[in-house]
């Protein structure tokens, strides 16, 4: 199993550490371009509850994002990471102003962004190209499931095919792809849950980040959970399942994340998920291990 802090070590030479930053971007799921009303699980922050703040450049809030983390890195880098909403949806040209500015910082390692499968336009795959030639560039896609009963329940709106070529596309313009895929989506089991992180190795996912599921408050998920019609995994549930999902990760594979935690301001379950210590140090002792 390759650890994300062994890899950057590996890669960069020294710590290196996230910043979320916000790009101010929206999402097709959302602006009425495929829905409105987001995906089931997505919170109103697009996910970037901790991303710094839009109003902001990008270079202030990379330099907000060093003084959140002055006293757990020293003389390190860092990635830049545009984490809320959907990373690459907007035009070309603005996407090019906030990913330069990005790249340009002396400080930045790589650039990282967080986005749909479907939204990956030729033109914004020769921008990622283009700047990958100056510094690394990392795209995050959110798999999440292969399964058609859990992609229609989580309004997901693209079809795995979308995820395919997507992947494909990124590799032959040499970007890497890091795939996230949740753990604990209504009525899948844990071989379920296997497949779907199966799948994405099949596929040639560089990285992989496996996410628990949370109820977000104002989520229509969390209505559903309110509603009784959402069971939340427990925390041994969770284990054992991370468990048979490690155990089919490649060794080439870099794990990015093995759990998450959810704004403790919004988190309705799984309560358990909010002693962040406790949980990291039960999937170092049981599944790093």
């Amino acid at each position: 199993m390759r650890s994300l802090n062994e890899y950057l070590r590996d890669r960069f030479g020294c710590k290196v550490y996230k910043i979320a930053l916000n790009g101010g971007f929206t999402c097709p799921n959302r602006d009425g371009s495929l829905g409105t009303g987001g995906c089931i699980f997505c919170s109103a922050g697009g996910s970037g509850e901790f991303a710094e703040d839009s109003a902001l450049s990008i270079t202030e809030q990379i330099d907000r994002g060093k003084m959140r983390v002055a006293d757990k890195i020293r003389n390190g880098k860092y990635i830049a990471y545009f984490q809320a909403y959907t990373g690459t949806y907007a035009p070309a040209e603005r996407l090019r102003s906030l990913y330069t500015e990005a790249i340009s910082h002396p400080d930045i390692a790589a650039l990282s962004i967080a986005t749909r499968p479907d939204c990956l336009p030729y033109e914004v795959l020769d921008l990622l190209e283009e700047l990958c030639k100056i510094k690394p560039v990392w795209i995050e896609l959110g798999l999440q499931t292969i399964h058609e009963n859990s992609i229609r329940y989580i309004r997901r709106g693209y079809e795995n095919a979308v995820y395919d070529k997507a992947l494909s596309n990124l590799h032959k313009r040499g970007i890497e792809v890091i795939t996230h895929v949740i753990i604990g989506l209504p009525g899948e089991t844990k071989d379920d849950i296997v497949k779907t992180v199966r799948y994405a190795c099949d596929k040639g996912t560089d990285g992989i980040k496996l996410q628990l599921l949370h109820v977000l408050k104002g989520t229509d998920l969390e209505t559903d959970y309110n509603n009784g019609l959402v069971k939340i995994l427990s925390e041994d549930e969770y284990i054992d399942i991370l468990k048979s999902c490690a155990a089919v990760i490649p060794d080439d594979v870099v794990i990015h994340r093995l759990t998450g935690d959810g704004d403790k301001k919004l988190l309705v379950a799984p309560l358990w998920s909010g002693d962040k210590k406790h949980v990291y140090n039960r999937i170092r002792n049981e599944v790093i291990e």
